[in-house]
């Protein structure tokens, strides 16, 4: 199972990016049934989405949050339930300094046995046994 970070998953979207090509050119060569992404990943691009201020940005907020329910409909989303909980908690005890989304995302991660893949490496390699790759370059 591979998991797509909001990074990873952003670039896929916007089909005018190279990076997106390169990376959905990947992902269909290992097979898109195994590819997920996490309902921390939808918490993250709504918040950024509705943060937006004045009434013609929240209007293109609106516009591109309804855009993206629609992109998350089509992609298998893991739910953040017990056992990431669980996870999550033994992560939070070893004190690794990253922040609380990306906590999560690496616990779903753990208790799936799946591969994130995420450009920021810097922080998801100090989650230990944690399969981490950046496809963007």
């Amino acid at each position: 199972m591979t998991i797509l970070d909001t990074d990873h998953l952003s670039l896929v979207l916007i089909p005018e990016s190279a990076a997106g090509v390169r990376i959905l050119a990947r992902l269909l060569s290992i097979g898109i049934q195994q590819v997920t992404t996490t309902i921390v990943t939808y918490e993250e691009q709504t918040r950024g989405r509705l943060a937006q201020r004045g009434s013609i940005q929240e209007i293109r907020a609106y516009r591109e949050l309804n855009r993206s329910l629609d992109d998350f409909r089509t992609i298998q989303v893991l739910d953040f339930e017990g056992r990431a909980a669980a996870e999550l908690q033994r992560l939070r005890r070893m004190i690794i300094r990253i922040g609380t989304m990306d906590l999560k995302i690496a616990a779903i991660a753990l208790v799936r046995n799946a591969t994130l893949l995420s450009a920021n490496l810097r922080d998801f390699k100090k989650v230990p046994r944690l399969k981490v790759e950046d496809w963007t370059t």
